[in-house]
């Protein structure tokens, strides 16, 4: 069986612009399709809709066949939530797990300003990755009312219409971390071996990873291996609708 793999690149917002552009760069060398997780809020700088030349570059990368999905609205979490879920905040996502905590309506209106942000520009994303991949019971349904087509969580791909859970873990890095060397070498063994068995999976590239030594070879070395292997790069969109079976999405 072929392998299908998805790459996806975070954070994409005006502070991120060069990092996010450094990415796409590679990903483009390779002729690998992205999903570009977008942040639209103000976020360590200007909103996304305020840089008109970052907003020039993703209407580019979606002529090239890159996906531009949603990816929170600000970015930083909020309070409130269960334990387990504050500890997962904290510890994995690092304060920006905007939507693990929320209920229904509050999400429905951080998602509809986030989208009414993008339209704003010109851009409509089909999909949602929760910051942290963390997003909690209100915010799935919520995702369903404004009409969105998938979200991910971190070790699956949600199909919002039809309801199917297609699991396809996401490799990461954690940079400056506990284990980050470890997780780095994982990246790149599991990549190979997972190709090889056709099993699915997902490559995640942060902004941050750049900031680190190896960490960008890594992660290339990875695409690579997969591509080697004979996986199949989609976006997000792209699997989701071919992942579906005729009369799923009526």
């Amino acid at each position: 069986m072929t392998a299908v793999f998805v790459v996806s690149v975070h954070d994409v917002a005006p502070w991120s612009f060069s990092r996010s552009r450094r990415w796409l760069a590679e990903l483009d060398a390779r002729g690998v399709p992205a999903t570009l997780l977008l942040v639209p809020g103000a976020w360590r700088g200007p909103r996304l809709p305020d840089d008109p030349a970052l907003v020039r570059w993703l209407h580019e990368a979606a002529r090239r066949g890159h996906e531009l999905s949603l990816h929170g609205c600000t970015h930083r979490a909020v309070p409130g939530g269960p334990p387990a879920r504050r500890w997962l905040n904290s510890l994995l996502a690092r304060g920006c797990a905007e939507f693990c905590a929320l209920d229904e309506p509050e999400a429905r209106r951080r998602l509809s300003a986030g989208l009414a942000a993008l339209a704003s520009v010109g851009i409509v994303p089909e999909g949602f990755t929760p910051p942290g991949w963390l997003a909690s019971p209100g915010s799935f349904a919520a995702l369903r009312a404004v009409g969105l087509e998938y979200t991910t969580s971190h070790l699956a791909v949600h199909d919002l219409r039809t309801g199917a859970r297609h699991r396809m873990p996401a490799l990461s890095h954690r940079p400056g971390g506990l284990g980050e060397r470890a997780g780095a070498r994982l990246m790149r063994t599991a990549a190979g071996r997972w190709s090889g068995r056709g099993r699915p999976f997902r490559i995640a590239l942060h902004p941050a990873d750049l900031d680190r030594p190896g960490l960008r070879e890594l992660a290339l070395e990875s695409v690579d291996l997969a591509l080697a292997a004979g996986a199949r790069p989609w976006t997000y969109a792209g699997l989701v609708r071919a992942l579906r079976r005729p009369g799923d999405d009526a």
